[in-house]
This record gives C-alpha cells, sequence and structure tokens, in this order.
C-alpha cells in the first residue's frame, strides 16, 4: 500500500531566487495563495511546533492541517513567493522533555488518525525536495524514529543540514544512544536539493541525496522496535533568541510503504 503526499513544484534556487520545474507525472505547480495543506496532502502526517507548555509543545492534528483554508502560522506557513510548505524553529522554543531543541516539525500518522508504527521488515521510504532557507548551526530536515517496542526515545537515523553546507547522515550506534556521523553530501545554503532516506530487506538504511546512494546497515539491536518518519525543521541549536534558528522550505514530501 501506497501513502503518497503530493509532489509539488521543485525550485532550482541560488539564494531566494529560482526556477520552477516539475517532479513526477503526478506534480502541479504550488499555489501560494493557500494554506500547505492545499498543496500537500496532509493527512499522514501530524504537525509539533515550538509553543506550548514546557516540555508539552503543541501538536496540531493532521485533520486541522487538511485543506486549503488548513492550519498555518508562524512556524508553519505556504511561502507566498513559490507556495514552499516552511517551517520556522528559533533557537528559543518549547521543547519535548527529551530534546533540548525546538522544532518546527511533522510526524508520520497513518490514514486513520492513529500515529504511524511500522516494522523494520518490508520496504518504507520518505522522499523530500527542499532547501535550507537559513540556519544558525544546523537542522535536522527528515529522519526515522523510533516507536514501540521498547524505552528508547532515540531515532534510528537523522538527516542533518550545516551553516556550511555539508549534508550530514547521524546513524544511531544502538537503542541506547551514540550517533555516528557521514557526511553525504554538501549545498549551499538558500539552494534545493533532494533526498531519500529508505528501509530494504529489515536491515539496511538506503540513503540518497542528490542521487547519490548509501547503504548502512541497521544494527540487530533496533529489531524489537518499529518506526516512524518525520521531517521538518527540527534545529540543532538553541539560545535565547527567537530571532535566530533554521527555516527550511519543502517542494515535495513523498510517503511509501510496501
Amino acid at each position: 500500500m501506497k501513502i503518497r503526499t503530493k509532489l509539488l513544484a521543485a525550485a532550482v534556487a541560488l539564494g531566494t531566487a529560482g526556477t520552477i520545474g516539475f517532479l513526477g507525472a503526478d506534480a502541479h505547480a504550488a499555489s501560494p495563495s493557500v494554506a500547505p495543506g492545499g498543496n500537500f496532502n496532509l493527512s499522514v502526517w501530524e504537525l509539533q511546533e515550538p509553543v506550548g507548555s514546557p516540555g508539552s509543545p503543541t501538536t496540531i492534528s493532521s485533520s486541522r492541517l487538511q485543506g486549503a483554508n488548513g492550519f498555518q502560522d508562524a512556524y508553519f506557513y505556504t511561502d507566498t513567493r513559490d507556495g514552499a510548505m516552511t517551517f520556522w524553529a528559533p533557537e528559543h522554543g518549547v521543547t519535548t522533555p527529551n530534546s533540548n531543541f525546538a522544532r518546527s516539525e511533522l510526524r508520520e500518522m497513518n490514514s486513520n488518525g492513529s500515529a504511524a508504527d511500522w516494522s523494520l521488515s518490508g520496504s518504507h521510504k520518505l522522499k523530500a525536495t527542499l532547501r535550507v532557507v537559513s540556519v544558525t548551526s544546523n537542522v535536522c530536515v527528515g529522519q526515522i524514529h523510533l516507536g514501540t517496542g521498547g524505552s528508547s526515545t532515540k531515532p534510528l537515523i537523522e538527516l542533518y543540514f550545516h551553516s556550511n553546507g555539508d549534508i550530514v547522515a547521524g546513524l544511531e550506534n544502538s537503542p541506547s544512544g551514540g550517533q555516528t556521523p557521514h557526511t553525504v553530501g554538501h549545498v549551499s545554503v538558500g539552494k534545493t536539493w533532494s533526498y531519500t532516506i529508505a528501509v530494504s530487506g529489515g536491515n539496511t538504511i538506503d540513503l540518497t541525496v542528490n542521487g547519490s546512494t548509501t547503504h548502512y546497515p541497521i544494527p540487530s539491536s533496533f529489531d524489537a522496535y518499529k518506526q516512524y518518519f518525520k521531517a521538518g525543521s527540527y534545529n540543532q541549536s538553541s539560545s535565547s533568541s527567537t530571532t535566530n534558528g533554521a527555516r527550511v522550505a519543502f517542494y515535495g514530501l513523498t510517503v511509501q510503504h510496501g
């Protein structure tokens, strides 16, 4: 079964300028005048924002995100210039109990409204086309996170974009912690790029950045855990500033399970 989020036009951009092109046969040009839910199928996502009560960030359900008049605010909105679904995470914001960093980030859900929680067996794929508009230090733009199966709240993999343009995959060594970084690409801030984070055969992560694929074995210590995808702007720096942070614009986002 495939759960697809509509692919939008991708800007091959330098800075804030860009030429719009199409991604896939079912792509369509994004409308800059509607909420993100008018351009993207957000029925398989919920949103976490960097506001709310300490240790309890505000969550926006998929039902509120959907449609042209769906939810948007200063942290999650459509860029009126190119229709990009844009996430803003300042250095100062409400965080989860297990993180010191604020985020404006989508969490994968099932189409029936329950939280996605899939087994490593089978095939699972998250594809995105995006650009990091601004970043202070570095930002996580996509991840596979551990679901049920144990007490760990770690990710399986996080994909980071650094302010110097390096794209780095952080592979968790075990559910108890410890992350190994792998530099997998380089793109200047403001330029469009793409990634695919996939699981195949239950024991391998296939990571593709701008067409170049690297394969990473999944340690057997993760076998007991189920997983889910996340995507957006999970800022990796904190301070008292509400103006410094990470702004990330998405032009395409697809989730596929099979």
